[in-house]
């Protein structure tokens, strides 16, 4: 069945202003409007391998362009000099739709998720961010760019203007229309076969996946943007948990980066939403994935 949910699913990104077939209206903060420009602006920070201690990793290394925004097949990331993390690089896509990013949901939005690979040191290993503002504010191609999307320039640009190109760029890459949405939302009896149709039966039926991967009336995430503990993970560190729940609580009582804890350690990073709520019923709780393009990333 999941074979035939990918297939159903697969659609193409899109950067188009009309929301795709499936898919709720897109919003977006009032202090951070859609322009042209800026998308542009968003899409070359997106893509630029200065912003790391090597000058080798990108955004696009772990959400690559022809990877439906991740990195397949890695099943974990790799930042600067083959550092492995020990999360799988969620994809971009349809990221506009989520309530929160990263796996653990610690980041409320793309502009805040935005801030943080640059500095973690199994990502883009900065120490912090003033090299992407020496960057930024002396490359001809970027002032000029700056100063025409936020009218902005030297120290004027911080990395809130970074940030909110980048999260500009992340809210065109949107995909809907699949043959599923064509199916269900269009009418069109033809878009599916009868397979695929049997596999929705049992999406919806016996296998209950609707339950988390949730289809509206009018448009379908495939998510039901919450957190879940279904037993991966955590079962392996189950004897140890009130030890690594107490270190995790200490070292984040002492200023330590809840990136750098759930990305440089896997068994802390099992603790999964509770690294960010320190709730007890979140442990090894993570965000429910969206199936739309599972195909391509998963």
């Amino acid at each position: 069945m999941l074979s035939l949910t990918a297939t159903m699913l697969l659609a193409q990104s899109t950067s188009a202003e009309e929301t795709p077939l499936g898919l709720p209206e897109l919003s977006v903060p009032a202090d951070n409007p859609q322009t042209p420009a800026k998308i542009a602006l968003g899409n070359k920070l997106f893509h630029d391998k200065r912003f790391s201690t090597t000058g080798q990793v990108a955004c696009a290394n772990c959400h690559a362009n022809d990877k439906a925004f991740t990195d397949g097949p890695l099943h974990v990331s790799e930042g600067i000099n083959k550092l492995t993390g020990t999360r799988n690089a969620p994809t971009v896509v349809n990221a506009a739709y989520f309530r929160t990013q990263f796996w653990d949901g610690r980041s409320p939005s793309l502009e805040d998720q935005a801030l943080h690979p640059f500095v973690n040191p199994v990502e883009m290993g900065l120490a912090n961010h003033d090299p992407i503002l020496a960057i930024v504010r002396t490359d001809p191609e970027y002032t000029a760019a700056f100063a025409d999307v936020f009218g902005k320039s030297g120290d004027q640009i911080t990395m809130d203007e970074v940030t909110k190109a980048i999260a500009s760029f992340e809210r065109t890459q949107i995909a809907g229309d699949s043959p599923f949405d064509r199916w269900f939302y269009g009418k069109d009896a033809a878009a599916l076969n009868d397979q695929q149709k049997r596999g929705y039966g049992v999406f919806i039926n016996q296998g209950r996946c609707v339950s988390c991967h949730r289809i509206e009336q009018t448009q379908a995430l495939f998510t039901d943007n919450r957190f879940h503990n279904i037993g991966v993970g955590i079962n392996g560190i189950q004897q140890d948990i009130p030890t690594l729940a107490g270190q995790f609580l200490h070292a984040k009582a002492t200023l330590a980066e809840v990136d750098v804890k759930v990305l440089g350690d896997k068994r802390t990073s099992e603790l999964g939403r509770f690294a960010v709520t320190k709730g007890l019923d979140d442990l090894g709780s993570f965000k429910t994935p969206t199936l739309r393009n599972v195909a391509a990333t998963a």
